[in-house]
């Protein structure tokens, strides 16, 4: 049985981790970055960017003045124990979101959003967001992901229904136009890490969006080669915009393209973006039956699909 004491510990930690570290890929990111600018000022902001990352991992500091929405994805072992059963999960998981931030590893961001009420805990009605994934196995994956304001709002997020005659022309012409005026309005940090939602429900696309864009690796490639092409080219678009670092010109406007889809309705496709911020935080760890903990550098969310 995993106990509700390892549980606190490692739900902590993982927030921590989260929010004040960088993952291996984004450092790769950065470092690719600072190497294929041929724009001096665009270097240096990438360099300055990862130099201040790094401070903040030193000092154990958020990577970010806006710390983001807590959420959490979670993949269940089919086998699993767990003392007090997923309930006590998402508890533990509220407890812990609200100690990180009152000892500062999170801002107190999330409000009621009629009344402006702020509870200083960033735990409220839907708050933090809880997304499970079932697996075989006896083990827990808790993965958790700092979702900028700046990424969500204001044309970071978008959402739109594209016809099957308009094809694939349609939902590139729609990404790369929302990204470009998403980036024009100062509404997201480009060079972002786009995930793209192709498919379902209104609700599926953007989940997948999201998804793709918080949980997948930075540089990585869906498995199956028209899906992976799509991304290459939605890459390479974008990069040729020329929008750079925060807005301020250069050769690198994305970090990734990561492209998800499901199965859609003959009536049409729906197609959402989702932008994270180029820091891309999240952290994950793995729960063994018998206590045993594991970073993991991959959340692996989408594995097996």
């Amino acid at each position: 049985m995993i106990n509700i004491k390892v549980l606190e510990k490692v739900i902590f930690d993982t927030i921590k981790r989260g929010s004040c570290f960088i993952s291996k890929d984004v450092r790769s990111a950065f470092a690719e970055a600072i190497e294929k600018e041929s724009t001096q000022g665009a270097k240096e902001a990438f360099h300055n960017t990862l130099k201040s990352l790094d401070l903040s991992i030193e000092r154990v500091n958020p990577a970010c003045p806006d710390t983001g929405w807590p959420l959490f994805y979670f993949k269940i072992g089919n086998e699993v124990n767990i003392e007090g059963g997923p309930l006590a999960l998402e508890e533990i998981a509220r407890q812990m979101v609200t100690k990180a931030t009152k000892e500062g590893y999170l801002r107190s961001t999330m409000k009621h959003p009629l009344t402006g009420y702020d509870p200083g805990t960033n735990v409220g009605m839907n708050i933090p967001d809880f997304t499970y994934k079932f697996v075989p196995g006896e083990n827990i994956e808790i993965t958790f992901v700092a979702k900028g304001g700046g990424s969500e709002c204001f044309g970071g997020t978008r959402y739109n229904m594209i016809a099957f005659a308009d094809g694939l022309a349609g939902i590139e012409k729609f990404i790369l136009d929302a990204y470009a005026a998403a980036a024009r309005a100062g509404a997201i940090c480009p060079p972002a890490v786009l995930g793209v939602g192709i498919g379902g429900t209104g609700n599926i696309a953007a989940n997948l969006a999201k998804e793709a864009a918080s949980l997948r690796l930075v540089g990585s490639h869906h498995p199956e080669e028209m899906i992976a092409r799509i991304e290459d080219d939605l890459y390479n678009a974008i990069n040729s915009l020329g929008i750079g670092p925060m807005g301020s010109g250069g050769d690198v406007s994305v970090f990734g393209v990561n492209v998800e889809y499901a199965y859609t309705h003959i009536a049409g496709i729906a197609v959402a973006l989702s932008s994270n911020c180029w820091i891309a935080r999240r952290a994950t760890n793995r729960v063994y039956a018998d206590g045993r903990v594991e970073q993991l550098d991959n959340p692996n969310w989408f594995e097996g699909r």
